[in-house]
């Protein structure tokens, strides 16, 4: 008998990229999304009788209550993504990002499964020199790291739950972001041709979005075998931002590429991240940042300029 999944969030760069995949590999898919930019990216899954939508706030209990006594498995996608939007809005971003999630957990059955994506930004101020792991001092210095931070916290102590640190996403989405770092330098190199990089040392881990679909659903499939936090992201892509803009040069030679010292990242993230936790549960990242790298290419000729650029 298939399994119900109820993602929150559904509508957005991550969740239209999830419930694809997940009714790819034979789930029954309920998506809430409130749908606050307007969105269109999932009318491509309107023809599978597995897919259903709902119009609807996240952090409503009205609207939640009878969606999550339908799922076997929980997906909260629903958050205000990055430190810049935090700021813009910080109730908003509390109220979504951690207090949505203490009332999904309200609301779930004990036998009822969560995965919970948060951000390996959680992580702080590090060295770039050292490998974080699991066990690593968790040291968010951000409104949106906090919040992602706290909302983990609650789903671990709250048991039969999964939680995924994810490395920097990268890839094509229905919903495109360029708030990503190689999404972004890769967006740049493509249409202006030029970027000024500030703290060209800071080391990020990135993984493509195909590939955190796929490591959910390895996790729902493992819910017996596996518990607590996972790093999730390519231990072969603990690159600087320097590294990262030098690798997007090879593809689009006339790039050209600035180092300043003015400027500062708002997470202050400079670290690099060990998924071997995750590779001993029997899930390992196989999509490259050249793949990554070549697919935005095709993506950016398809969709040409965006408007607003980080959306």
């Amino acid at each position: 008998m298939k399994q119900n999944v109820l993602v929150t969030g559904a509508a957005g760069y991550l969740g239209s990229i999830i419930c694809e995949h997940l009714l790819d590999a034979d789930y029954r898919v309920t998506a809430l999304d409130s749908l606050i930019y307007g969105e269109q990216n999932l009318n491509h899954l309107c023809a599978n009788p597995d897919f259903d939508f709902i119009r609807g706030d996240a952090r409503s209990k009205d609207v939640l209550k009878p969606l999550v006594k339908n799922a076997d498995v929980i997906i909260p996608l629903a958050a205000i993504v990055g430190a810049p939007a935090c700021d813009r809005d910080p109730s908003l971003a509390t109220s979504t990002n951690r207090d949505a999630v203490s009332l999904l957990l309200e609301l779930r059955g004990k036998e009822q499964f969560i995965v919970y994506p948060t951000t390996n930004s959680g992580y702080g101020t590090k060295t770039g020199d050292v490998f974080c792991t699991e066990e690593s001092s968790l040291d968010p210095i951000s409104l949106y790291g906090r919040t992602k931070v706290e909302a983990e916290e609650l789903v671990l102590s709250a048991g039969n739950s999964i939680t995924l640190r994810l490395a920097t996403v990268f890839g094509m989405s229905p919903r495109p972001r360029l708030d990503l770092l190689v999404n972004h330098f890769t967006y740049t190199a493509f249409f202006d041709g030029y970027i000024v990089i500030f703290e060209k040392d800071f080391k990020r881990n990135y993984i493509h979005i195909r590939d955190v679909a796929d490591c959910f659903i390895h996790c729902m499939r493992n819910s017996d075998k596996m518990t607590g936090p996972y790093n999730v992201g390519l231990d072969a892509a603990n690159l600087s931002k320097e590294e990262l803009a030098l690798k997007i040069k090879e593809y689009l030679p006339q790039f050209y590429i600035h180092f300043s010292e003015v400027g500062s990242d708002p997470d202050k993230r400079n670290y690099v991240v060990s998924s071997q936790r995750l590779r001993e549960a029997g899930f390992e990242a196989k999509r490259s940042l050249d793949d990554g790298i070549t697919e935005l290419i095709k993506g950016f000729r398809l969709i040409g300029r965006m408007q607003g650029r980080n959306i």
